[in-house]
């Protein structure tokens, strides 16, 4: 008899339910085409790249500015299970927001094993700290900023709303970060530690259940849009489904999506689409 790690898994079943390439095997082709046509946007956008807002070479975001801002400031986080792919996989993104007249950041942060998840979560608030900051000199609003994030991406934006602002800075507001749109992510990290890549992640027990929104509370009230594909692994579909629940319980707007037929990779693949349903609910929140 297998012995059971995490619910009704064994080793191997859990391995094969958060194992998002192995499920789809075409991914690597999307990554390719998205690096294609995030330097494309590049190229022919209004931008400043690598713009640091701490001290490692990753601790920087690529900001595209609009023509004519409205204020409004979205910051999105890459994905990759903590410790792969890069914001500039991600600039083709952007494009739907910055043409209506959204400052767009693109974020990112040291990768595991370099450093821990807690280390990152840290990196993603000193990130949004300082688009707090600066939002003026950019041509944007403090009191206006977003924050989207798919995968790990999508953890660490729910993060973002778990942070307790003031506490993290004095001069940071309680209510800093206005909306949240998470996309395909684990919510709750439990399982993470009984992982092959977890060789990578290095979470125990303890810090697992620390670093998950499941278990924490909002710190302020803010929308929040949980996103996940419909052709995605149950486990995804789940965690996303008790996420919504759960913080429901909180916040005076909770949106679940399930999206028919998207998997963990063709969920972001039309996001460079205004019409696009991940980028319209996004859309929404700014106004």
């Amino acid at each position: 008899m297998k012995d059971i790690v995490y619910k009704n898994f064994d080793a191997a079943s859990l391995a094969k339910a958060y194992d998002n390439r192995g499920h789809v095997p075409d991914c690597e082709t999307m990554f390719v085409d998205w690096d294609k046509r995030s330097r494309d946007y590049r190229e022919r956008s209004k931008n400043r790249l690598d713009v640091a807002f701490g001290e490692s070479k990753l601790e920087a975001m690529d900001i595209f500015l609009p023509d004519n801002p409205r204020g409004t400031i979205h910051a999105f986080i890459h994905g990759g299970y903590w410790r792969a792919l890069d914001k500039a996989d991600f600039s083709y993104l952007c494009e739907p927001l910055v043409e209506a007249g959204h400052i767009t950041a693109s974020l990112n942060y040291d990768l595991c094993p370099a450093v821990s998840v807690e280390t990152i979560v840290k990196q993603m608030q000193a990130a949004v700290a300082w688009l707090y900051r600066n939002a003026r000199e950019l041509g944007g609003d403090p009191a206006k900023i977003h924050i989207s994030g798919h995968s790990a991406g999508g953890h660490l934006a729910a993060m973002l709303l778990a942070t307790d602002w003031p506490a993290y800075a004095s001069d940071l507001p309680a209510d800093l970060v206005k909306s949240v749109t998470a996309i395909s992510g684990v919510f709750d990290l439990d399982p993470i530690p009984h992982l092959p890549t977890n060789e990578d992640i290095r979470l125990d027990a303890d810090m697992a259940r620390r670093m998950s929104p499941r278990y924490l509370k909002p710190t302020h009230d803010a929308p929040l849009s949980v996103i996940v594909g419909g052709g995605e692994l149950a486990e995804f579909v789940r965690q996303s489904k008790e996420f919504a629940d759960t913080w429901g319980q909180h916040l005076g707007q909770v949106d679940y999506m399930e999206l028919p037929d998207l998997n963990h990779f063709t969920i972001v693949d039309r996001m460079d689409r205004a019409d696009d349903p991940v980028t319209t609910r996004m859309l929404a929140h700014m106004g």
